[in-house]
């Protein structure tokens, strides 16, 4: 007989106990203490059938599929419908037999077992809790929760049933003021959010779990703001909106992100004209395995378009995000293809063969230091690459083509900012003489993409340290990765060829501040715990990033958080000169030659001389 076999069976045999322990306790003291023989007899004439009837009732109530060490009001009601219904069944059973027992004996009875069967459970699961309490290691993570509604409480009882996680419950914070004070399932409710970092230190808690699935982004950014002062680790509940169908369970909770602190509120995005813009097209992304690209896969998707296609040389990312399409969207066909857009032959070929509608061109080399040492992989990839791009989609007629671009190409200091520049201009002069809809969508950086500064921060916390900054007074414009693709599609359903769009990117952000927060959010006190280095700039890279070529000349939108940057003319076939002539420079050992014929494309780039160091 397994364990599970004989638990059952083990509750079975109580049960039959309890059922008889209410009858005769019934008749006990309802007799002034003593046990009526009448009502002896017929016990015992009636026990083999009532006990049967009423733990086949209690079967099919689930009494014995129940985890009695997870009991909770649920269970409790269960079995008051269980032994009300079993009860009232043979009361019919007993009237139409004839046998008198009275109606109060069986309402007795009832209450008898209902407080007899519920206490046997719940005395196995404080008797568990209690167990699990004098065994407990001294090393227990203290948790404090923030947020004492319907999510906090869920939380609570979680981690309560996850004995192998060793978090414990110490105490509630919540801004509702009917609440503080109160007690909720043995834990009190402290204060609210001006209480956090005074409550840490009282409490000695080690860490802080952030239970408001369903407030505001700004009231969330606060809150996660104040725990990052109290420098302990702290975790999080994402959005409802993140949430499948409400529920809510213990893996749901992940380490609080840079993006919860610097999270703008939601995005007001046209959705009709996206949608109008995706549905029922062929959409190709160039890219499609890259941070950029795949979000971008996952946001066309929800659109309805007829058929995605994407592309990139690298077959790894490529194929994860296959998977997640074929997973989450099963009436939307992908296709997924390697290829180079450095191949004009290849993607020639495959915009013939699918002959997409739009295509967004998210395919680049794209890190500064990496692409000072190889200007030619860097050429031969933005530049060319792009250029394969829109002669092909001018050839089959895309209708629309849009450019990720970046900061970097204006007024650049580095390869990867004048090879994007470029591309730009490719576009901008490709647009009058096409049918195809050319266009740019120009933003910063992007928090948690591939080989941004962000996972490098936390990869290099996880170490130990140091955390590297190249200089404290660098700053940057930072989006989120949803955030700049909801931007480049509702860009895109409004161009009409030949902008180039600038997103609106809030604040920039000093760097250094975001390797303390980083580093106080995880758990730690810079330069304390985890040192910070400064390592100075690196080849190319600027103390601060522009959107703009010369000015604030842009054009509002519809959308408070894209504009247009003022037109410049571009003459292709100058352009084209230029390019040729950068092609004889491509293969040389020597990497100067083709950084100063970059000069002649892109004003106001000045190259730096090569290094070969690695930067941290």
């Amino acid at each position: 007989m397994n364990m599970k076999t004989r638990r059952i069976f083990f509750l079975v045999a109580l049960d039959a106990l309890l059922i008889s322990a209410a009858f005769f306790a019934t008749v006990y003291f309802r007799h002034d203490t003593t046990l009526h023989p009448a009502y002896l007899n017929q016990y015992f004439g009636t026990v083999l059938i009532v006990t049967v009837i009423k733990l086949f009732i209690f079967y099919l109530f689930n009494f014995y599929k129940s985890l009695w060490e997870y009991a909770s009001i649920d269970e409790l009601i269960e079995i008051a419908l269980g032994v009300t219904i079993s009860n009232a069944i043979i009361f019919i059973l007993f009237t139409i037999t004839g046998n008198a027992i009275p109606f109060a004996m069986h309402l007795q009875i009832t209450i008898l077992e209902i407080t007899f069967i519920g206490s046997s459970r719940f005395f196995y699961r404080s008797l568990r809790r209690f167990r699990n309490g004098i065994e407990a290691d001294k090393t227990q993570t203290r948790v404090l929760i923030i947020g004492a509604g319907a999510a906090g409480v869920m939380i609570l009882k979680e981690l309560r049933n996850h004995n192998s996680l060793n978090l414990k419950p110490v105490a509630f914070i919540d801004d509702d003021p009917n609440k503080i004070g109160k007690v909720i399932n043995g834990i009190k409710v402290i204060g609210n959010r001006d209480c956090i970092r005074n409550s840490v230190e009282k409490n000695d808690i080690d860490e802080i779990i952030i239970a408001l699935p369903s407030a505001e982004p700004s009231v969330r950014r606060e809150i996660v703001r104040l725990c990052k002062e109290a420098s302990v680790k702290t975790r999080i509940l994402p959005g409802m909106y993140e949430l499948i169908g409400g529920s809510i369970n213990i893996n749901q909770i992940r380490d609080v992100q840079i993006e919860d602190l610097l999270g703008r509120d939601e995005i007001k995005l046209d959705l009709k004209d996206i949608d109008e813009f995706i549905s029922e097209k062929t959409v190709m992304i160039t890219g499609g395995g890259g941070s950029i690209g795949s979000e971008l896969a996952r946001q066309v998707a929800r659109c309805r378009p007829k058929l995605i296609v994407l592309i990139d040389v690298y077959e790894n990312n490529l194929y994860d995000i296959q998977n997640e399409l074929f997973r989450k969207y099963e009436n939307i066909k992908v296709v997924t293809l390697i290829a180079s857009v450095r191949d004009k032959r290849s993607i020639r070929k495959l915009i013939d063969k699918y002959r997409p509608e739009i295509i967004f061109h998210a395919a680049a080399h794209k890190h500064v230091p990496l692409m000072e040492s190889n200007p030619s992989e860097a050429v031969k990839n933005n530049i060319f690459g792009t250029l394969n791009l829109v002669q092909a989609a001018d050839e089959f007629r895309v209708k629309k083509f849009v450019l990720i671009s970046t900061d970097k190409a204006v007024n650049p200091t580095n390869v990867m900012g004048a090879t994007k520049r470029v591309a730009e201009k490719i576009i901008m002069s490709y647009n009058g003489l096409s049918e195809t809809e050319f266009v740019a969508v120009r933003f910063g950086n992007v928090l948690g993409s591939n080989g941004s500064v962000i996972p490098l921060f936390k990869k290099q916390i996880a170490e130990g340290g140091p955390v590297t900054v190249t200089d404290e007074r660098v700053i940057r414009y930072f989006m989120t990765i949803p955030e700049a693709c909801q931007l480049v599609l509702q860009a895109g359903s409004m161009a009409t060829g030949g902008e180039i769009f600038v997103l609106d990117m809030g604040e920039p952000i000093k760097i250094i501040d975001l390797a303390k927060d980083l580093i106080k959010l995880s758990g730690f006190e810079p330069y304390v715990d985890i040192p910070i280095k400064i390592v100075g700039l690196r080849p190319g890279e600027k103390l601060y990033e522009e959107l703009l070529i010369k000015g604030p000349k842009l054009t509002g939108t519809k959308n408070s958080k894209i504009f247009i940057e003022e037109p410049e003319e571009h003459n292709f076939y100058e352009l084209l000169v230029n390019l040729e002539k950068l092609k004889e420079y491509l293969d040389m050992e020597d990497n100067m030659p083709l950084k100063l014929e970059l000069t002649n494309l892109v004003e106001g780039y000045t190259p730096f001389e090569d290094s070969f160091e690695n930067h941290a």
